[in-house]
């Protein structure tokens, strides 16, 4: 059967010549707006009426709805599809009724489901992970493995995402031969396109207005321009990353068994800070080693358009029955979140709490397991303010931080202060 679709109109101009790009690796970066994830999803869906099986993954399976999963319904019936294609939202995978290929879709929380998923006719031959600055490298080598075995097809795994900073994996893999200044890099291997909003022929004035009177410097050069960031004067400079969920030995009634090391943390502090569109509900879990001056940040969610049943819904299998501090501005979410069964908390905030955090946690090493990429992102990235002068004052700019306040809010009460009031939820006094 033979479908004629021209795309001119459909897809944008920029990204017609990789309609068919065979290349194994495949980055498509720049700024936001630039339609990127769009020309993706519509490859997406040409691909396999072709014959290609794909997987689309995000670093965490509850994203994957509301981003991949609708970018390419939305695409399917831009490009008037509809009749070909089956879509199961229950079980999110998407078949073309011509030749039973697929398209699943997964998290990257639990890799090990990964590893099982397996298309309902023919091999895996495409994979695409969607924003993967948030993905750590142990997982993109994983999934890697995954694209094996006999096809007609090459296969390939295609990268889209913001830049974030040069010291990101993404670019000490990749980027070695690009040229700042260029928009592409096509080799036999790799295929490295740019774009920013003025390549999209789809936006309107208004959007594209928004975009070039951004005033802050960074994300101006990020999200406008779409370059890779360059840092300043960073806050945290005391971290390491180090694969917390390995198997260690220990002794389990009088028999020697392998656990993950994070599993044998007993001292638990878990923080969570708000939020909902533009900034991410925050949380993670860490345990505190005084004797040696450590902590350890085992486990990270960072997730945007949570309501507070949801985020509790999210949090509960996290959580269990431990306590949870959280922002104490917040406090009719704290009270929604004991509603929904969570026990959380108002940190306590004395008078310059952020500074005197910031200075707390630098006497300490922090450790971070490699799957919190998230959270390593921030601490790359959070830097102090600079004066007219261009001097670094100790007031931190407010952004790149909200794992950073989570885990000032986990930790607040181990704090080394003067002990204060503080306002206790209805479940701390048993109303």
């Amino acid at each position: 059967m033979t479908i004629d679709l021209d795309p001119r109109g459909l897809v944008n101009t920029v990204y017609q010549p990789f309609l068919f790009a065979e290349q194994r690796a495949q980055i498509f970066f720049g700024g936001s707006g630039s339609g990127k994830s769009v020309f993706i999803a519509e490859r997406i869906a040409l691909d396999v009426m072709q014959g290609r099986n794909y997987l689309v993954v995000r670093n965490t399976a509850c994203t994957l709805k509301s981003s991949c999963f609708n970018e390419i319904r939305k695409a399917i019936s831009q490009l008037r599809l509809n009749d070909y294609f089956r879509i199961s939202k229950s079980e999110m995978v998407i078949t073309c009724v011509l030749n039973n290929k697929q398209i699943r879709f997964s998290g990257l929380d639990d890799i090990e489901k990964v590893k099982s998923i397996t298309p309902q006719e023919g091999p895996l031959t495409d994979i695409w992970i969607e924003e993967a600055t948030e993905v750590a490298y142990d997982d993109y080598k994983q999934l890697r493995k995954r694209i094996r075995g006999y096809s007609l097809h090459k296969k390939r795994i295609t990268l889209s995402f913001n830049p974030v900073y040069k010291t990101h994996w993404i670019y000490t893999e990749f980027f070695g031969e690009w040229i700042d200044g260029k928009n592409i890099l096509q080799t036999n291997d790799l295929l490295i396109v740019k774009t920013t909003h003025v390549n999209n022929e789809f936006l309107t004035a208004d959007d594209h207005a928004e975009l070039e009177n951004e005033k802050d410097p960074y994300y101006y050069q990020v999200y406008t321009l779409g370059n890779w960031g360059v840092l300043g004067d960073v806050i945290f400079k005391n971290w390491r990353v180090e694969d917390l969920q390995r198997p260690v030995k220990v002794l389990k009634d009088g028999v020697e068994v392998y656990v993950p090391l994070c599993s044998t943390f007993d001292n638990i502090r878990n923080g969570l800070d708000f939020g909902f569109a533009a900034d991410p509900s925050a949380f993670l879990k860490a345990h505190l080693d005084r004797k040696h001056k450590t902590i350890y940040v085992f486990k990270e969610y960072y997730e945007r358009g949570k309501t507070n049943d949801a985020l509790a819904e999210d949090l509960r299998p996290l959580l269990g029955y431990q306590r949870v501090i959280a922002d104490s501005a917040e406090q009719k979410s704290i009270q929604e979140l004991n509603d929904c069964g969570i026990n959380a908390v108002g940190a306590f905030k004395g008078s310059d709490s952020v500074r005197f955090g910031i200075q707390w946690l630098q006497g300490y090493e922090l450790v971070i397991d490699k799957s919190c990429q998230n959270l390593k992102n921030e601490l790359t990235l959070y830097q102090w303010k600079k004066d007219k002068d261009g001097n670094t004052i100790k007031q931190p700019i407010d952004k790149f931080n909200h794992l950073i306040d989570a885990l000032r809010y986990a930790l607040s009460e181990d704090m080394d202060r003067i002990p204060q009031a503080r306002i206790l939820s209805r479940r701390e006094l048993g109303i």
